[in-house]
């Protein structure tokens, strides 16, 4: 049973076809820089040189193509057929409450996710585009809807519900949801393993820090708390989303500059953060190259900025669950960004976190799992690689062989001490 997995974030699609008797990856991949230019995808099949092609995709529709017609490839694919992939597992960012687990895609469950699609407008378009491409190229095999919501359902009333006239959400459904729930999920469980404890009994941060940025508290093995709210616009300093701001602003704004509510909820999403503070990057690539060369002090600004927030989430969610065990990082600038983290870290030794700044230095991987602190702190500090896909694929076979059940109790290959990378 092949099982090809299709995350399509704001900026990137990532994809793994997973060959689930042999328990081994086919190919993995991710288009980079979709709709913001300079686009390519990356190839990757055990026991062959990587894969590197430029490829302009001015949208996920074209990236989605892309990745099959690499898949299928006489010289780099992997594929003689397209009818040998068994199913498709698909990442949908927003669910609304309609939604807390994993179901397979009827003409009735996209129109629900096309519904709510306004709470998530970097994020689910891009799904549902992933979907409807997928759906034309592979119409005969199962398709699965795999939640970012599902995770974070573990969260008490205290702490997702708003302090809000209460009919907004009786009618509307006004709360805390939080995203990139596979994301927290993998990581959560891969850090008990590193812990060598059960997941029930871990007090984790886990750190998701990409273009979308969130943070989940997870206490006792679930997530009681997220930084993402309603919608992904809360929260972090991101790529082009501002996070947590004065809720007042908007309004001002809008009344100085005449826009409209639509345009406010643009420039909020698409305008700000990373990019709002430099006036011209989003990829921290970039913002730290500027930064370094000393020609773009913005850069340097938004640095600190993101750095600075980073800290204030660790301090708070320590508050939130009790004795901690550890913080991971994650996801591409969580795995990637040495400097981010060292900001984010640094001076955080009277909580228990000591960083051996120059294992971080030299922890710029998406293969290993490491730790970033010194053998001596109390609170351990991981990098760990997320593997969303991975996630997919196995609620995408449960589901096929009806043995699914929810995240807490379904017993994931990943949690395991056997489990390799």
């Amino acid at each position: 049973m092949d099982i090809l997995a299709l995350n399509c974030g704001s900026s990137s699609v990532k994809y793994q076809l997973f060959d689930w008797k042999k328990r081994e990856i086919i190919a993995k991949g991710m288009v980079e820089r979709v709709t913001i230019g300079d686009s390519f995808i990356i190839h990757e099949v055990p026991g062959r040189e990587t894969y590197r092609e430029e490829y302009e995709c001015p949208d996920h529709k074209v990236a989605i193509h892309l990745i099959i017609k690499t898949l299928s490839d006489s010289k780099y694919g992997v594929v003689s057929d397209m009818n040998q992939i068994s199913a498709v597992g698909h990442r949908v960012v927003h669910g609304g409450e309609k939604f807390t687990c994993s179901v397979r895609i009827s003409e009735e469950v996209l129109d629900a996710i096309k519904d709510v699609q306004h709470l998530a407008p970097l994020h689910n378009p891009p799904n549902i585009s992933g979907i409807e491409a997928a759906q034309a190229v592979l119409p005969d095999v199962p398709h699965i809807a795999i939640f970012d919501t599902a995770f974070h359902q573990t969260m008490p009333e205290y702490a997702y519900t708003y302090p809000l006239p209460h009919e907004w959400y009786e009618k509307y459904g006004v709360r805390r949801y939080g995203f990139h729930g596979t994301s927290h999920l993998y990581v959560s469980k891969r850090a008990a393993v590193l812990l060598g404890k059960a997941s029930k009994d871990c007090n984790l941060i886990t750190m998701h820090i990409g273009n979308g940025v969130s943070h989940s508290a997870i206490k006792g093995g679930i997530s009681v708390d997220t930084s993402m709210g309603l919608t992904p616009l809360e929260g972090a300093v991101m790529g082009t989303r501002c996070g947590d701001i004065d809720p007042a602003i908007p309004m001002f704004i809008q009344q100085q500059e005449n826009l409209s509510a639509k345009e406010i909820d643009s420039i909020l999403n698409k305008k700000s953060g990373i990019l709002g503070i430099t006036g011209q990057y989003t990829d921290r690539r970039d913002v730290i190259e500027g930064a370094e060369n000393g020609g773009c002090p913005r850069c340097q600004l938004a640095l600190d900025i993101e750095g600075y927030r980073l800290k204030k989430y660790i301090g708070s969610y320590l508050a939130a669950t009790g004795k901690l065990d550890a913080v991971v990082f994650t996801a591409g600038v969580g795995e990637m960004g040495w400097k981010i983290r060292e900001i984010a870290l640094e001076g955080l030794e009277h909580l228990g976190i000591i960083l051996d700044k120059e294992v971080n230095r030299n922890t710029m991987t998406r293969k290993r799992e490491s730790v970033i602190t010194t053998p001596e702190s109390p609170i351990k500090v991981f990098v760990i690689p997320t593997n969303e896909e991975l996630v997919f694929t196995e609620d995408v076979v449960a589901i096929l062989e009806g043995t699914y059940t929810d995240h807490m109790k379904y017993p994931y290959t990943f949690a395991s001490s056997d489990f390799q990378l």
